[in-house]
């Protein structure tokens, strides 16, 4: 799901440093995962390359990319494509209309192939929501990620805020998750939370339910630009 609130912050990174390393670490009850990603942005297209690893699951590796066109001064048309080993291939098309007040819909499929997914939302989903850019630079976004293809009732919302501070930013996205799982119906409350400077950046996040099974996870990440 592409957080258009953090799209302005990322383009003007981009533009001086476009490549972007992170490292991550995904602690569960008794083991834990590493993440490692490589990505590089010019202007408002992205391409990454990256591979996760646990002793669960396995390793995965993976790779995608994403843009923005300009469908003239009010729209946005947001496509992106994800493949990755164990045969998973996906995309989304987003849609955002609007400037300093904003609305977006979105639409997300993949080839059900087993995937370990690194994002709260998921995939197979609709996405709506609205935002806003204020003039002092904070942004604040609302939005739902809800699955309309395996009847799972699975939704996640989403409070997103950005806040800049000098040459750094603060982002905080605040996350209600609930649906059907495999272990029955779910419900919980999570967060992420990142600081970004001009060449390096931190996260921690907690995901409750985690691609809506019944394990917790804690995230925490961080990384350089180059």
């Amino acid at each position: 799901m592409l957080l258009c609130a953090t799209r302005a912050a990322a383009a003007d990174d981009a533009a001086r440093l476009p490549w972007k390393l992170t490292v991550g670490e995904y602690a569960y009850a008794d083991y834990s995962g590493t993440d490692v990603n490589l990505r590089w942005r010019a202007d408002d297209t992205s391409a990454w390359l990256g591979a996760y690893s646990d002793e669960v699951f396995g390793t995965q590796a993976r790779a995608g990319a994403d843009t923005s066109l300009n469908l003239g001064k009010y729209v946005q048309l947001q496509p992106s494509l994800q493949v990755a080993s164990k045969g998973f291939l996906g995309g989304s098309l987003n849609l955002q209309v609007g400037t300093s007040w904003y609305g977006i819909a979105g639409f997300g499929r993949t080839d059900a192939r087993q995937y370990f997914n690194l994002n709260f939302d998921p995939n197979d989903a609709l996405t709506f929501g609205a935002g806003h850019r204020a003039a002092n630079g904070v942004s604040y976004l609302v939005f739902v990620v809800a699955d309309d293809r395996f009847h799972t009732g699975q939704r996640d919302w989403h409070a997103n805020v950005q806040i800049p501070f000098g040459d750094s930013h603060a982002t905080v996205d605040l996350l209600r998750k609930s649906g059907l799982t495999d272990a029955g119906p779910i419900a919980g409350w999570g967060f992420s939370a990142n600081w970004d400077w001009p060449k390096w950046f931190a996260r921690v996040a907690y995901d409750p339910h985690q691609n809506f099974s019944a394990q917790n996870a804690w995230r925490f990440a961080s990384g350089m630009r180059f």
